[in-house]
């Protein structure tokens, strides 16, 4: 699906759901039409993708309870595996597995440990690598949905670190490859993250981050 069907789906229910999930949802459906309207423009477009990601799940905490990122789109992922009743995770997984997936599994310039080593810590990312590429075909023949998805958002998160943080220039020749590749990730998985939100909307997803203010 893309933004503009979502966003039909979304004025059909806006109604019969809570505030939270419906402004939650149309500011991830925003940031994928804005991915949408990007492409061309591979940076652009996976930061606008990540912004649409990070609006499903980002939800308010007190600070006892604040979790790192990463923590926080595990546990998402993880519910919203449970949630994803016709498999449509896996049977992405395992149509792209082949190309986009392993291609972006392989590449070890999204691969943290490979920039651990570079900033001098002393770990053999090579071996981690290899078992890391192991693990996602083990994971995907045991139809290990949340374990395979981990790994792929966990290159993602490397790639939006390097992109967020400065740490690459823009439309730079050296990164065109993976930023492809996250691209094409992101705008496979976001449309099928907002669909399970919109049909379990009456499920508790959290209090957004920075509510609208009605003053």
């Amino acid at each position: 699906m893309i933004a503009s069907q979502l966003k039909l789906k979304l004025k059909k229910i806006q109604g019969n759901v809570s505030e939270d999930i419906a402004i939650r949802l149309h500011r991830s459906i925003s940031w994928l039409n804005c991915a949408e309207q990007s492409k061309g423009n591979g940076d652009i477009q996976f930061i606008s993708l990540w912004i649409s990601f990070n609006a499903c799940y980002a939800i308010n905490v007190s600070k006892e309870e604040l979790l790192s990122e990463k923590e926080n789109f595990r546990e998402f992922i993880q519910k919203l595996v449970n949630y994803d009743v016709e498999k449509r995770f896996y049977q992405l997984l395992w149509n792209k597995f082949s190309g986009t997936i392993r291609v972006l599994i392989e590449n070890k310039y999204v691969f943290k440990p490979f920039w651990d080593y570079q900033r001098g810590e002393s770990i053999n990312w090579k071996l981690l690598h290899e078992k890391s590429i192991a693990d996602s075909l083990k994971y995907l023949s045991n139809q290990k949905v949340t374990n395979l998805l981990e790994q792929v958002l966990d290159r993602l998160y490397t790639l939006r670190n390097q992109l967020i943080h400065g740490g690459a220039t823009y439309k730079s020749k050296v990164n065109r490859e993976q930023v492809k590749q996250g691209c094409n990730m992101l705008q496979l998985l976001i449309p099928i993250i907002i669909d399970i939100l919109m049909e379990n909307a009456q499920e508790d997803w959290g209090e957004i981050y920075y509510p609208v203010i009605n003053e």
